[in-house]
């Protein structure tokens, strides 16, 4: 998953602290006789210190993803859960950190060398290392809290893709197991209780996913807010067909009157292909709404045709 490389993002606490005990480790147990031992032992402790929080801040930056490239379903869900521009800064101001504290270390083992004494330009080197970090501490925070709100994405993958959409009970969860190689998984999703479901199969040498959309195409949009609509509109940037099910039997609990109304409203939101479904053909009998396939998914039959159609609509 495109944020699942993202570590914990440490403390201003916790990098000092590691920076300064790694540089008083690094010269543990040596001895110092003389002013040039001496000397070079807080050069070491200063060079230290500043590459563990130089790697460390460029090794955060780096972790996290470029939303110039990211895909924009990613960009989109980015957005409603960070406030992504205020990231963009954060890691900007930890990439000056990084580089500021580079420049400094050189700056004082520079000055070591030409002082009185070595071990005040060293504490006094510290201190400035100490200064940058506390002023990115807000900047730390803000991007672990970002790091641990991104990580709850779904897994959605960029490949040709599958939207189940449609009431609850109308045979949703089943059409994925029934066209999936395996169990589906269910990955958590923006704003909604249940999470997506996403399953996978292959056609020759193509794979395909399967996305069940429990909490987001299985209510009238005027039933959103704008938040929420937002994470629902993301699924348009997916490469992606929608397979609308009806229950025309509505035991599903729903009218078919209502069912349609939804068909509406996914139809006139997304900019994707739309096609129609009518499930548990063995429960109905002269269905008057149009639909472009009838199937059960509880014996099979028409299952296999609607798949197929729904691979069409993903060549054209």
């Amino acid at each position: 998953m495109i944020f699942e490389k993202i570590s914990t993002v440490p403390t201003e606490d916790e990098l000092v602290d590691k920076a300064f005990r790694r540089a008083s480790r690094a010269n543990a147990g040596k001895e110092r006789k003389g002013r040039e031992a001496a000397l070079k032992a807080d050069e070491s402790m200063v060079l230290t210190a500043g590459n563990i929080l130089t790697d460390n801040l460029s090794n955060i930056v780096r972790r996290f993803p470029s939303f110039e490239t990211i895909p924009p379903f990613y960009y989109e869900l980015a957005q409603i859960l960070v406030d992504v521009d205020r990231m963009r800064q954060s890691l900007s101001r930890l990439d000056w950190a990084s580089y500021k504290i580079h420049d400094l270390s050189r700056e004082y083992v520079q000055k070591m060398r030409g002082a009185s004494s070595s071990p005040q330009v060293r504490k006094e080197a510290f201190g400035r290392m100490a200064s940058v970090i506390s002023s990115i501490k807000k900047d730390l925070l803000y991007l672990n809290e970002a790091r641990n709100k991104l990580r709850k994405l779904p897994d959605v993958r960029e490949e040709p893709t599958i939207v189940v959409a449609g009431y609850p009970n109308v045979g949703k969860s089943s059409f994925v197991a029934a066209v999936t190689d395996a169990r589906p998984e269910v990955a958590s999703y923006p704003f909604t209780t249940k999470g997506v479901t996403i399953g996978h199969f292959m056609r020759g040498y193509n794979r395909y996913q399967v996305i069940d959309t429990p909490g987001l195409l299985d209510r009238p949009m005027s039933d959103r807010n704008e938040v929420e609509m937002q994470a629902i509109t993301a699924l348009k940037y997916l490469d992606a067909v929608v397979i609308f099910i009806l229950d025309p039997s509505e035991t599903c609990g729903y009218e078919i009157s209502q069912q349609v109304k939804l068909l509406d409203d996914v139809r006139n939101n997304f900019g994707l292909p739309v096609l129609v479904a009518a499930n548990k053909l063995d429960l109905f009998e002269n269905n008057t709404v149009k639909v472009d396939i009838e199937m059960s998914t509880l014996s099979g039959e028409g299952i296999d045709e609607a798949l197929s159609l729904l691979l069409e609509r993903l060549e054209e």
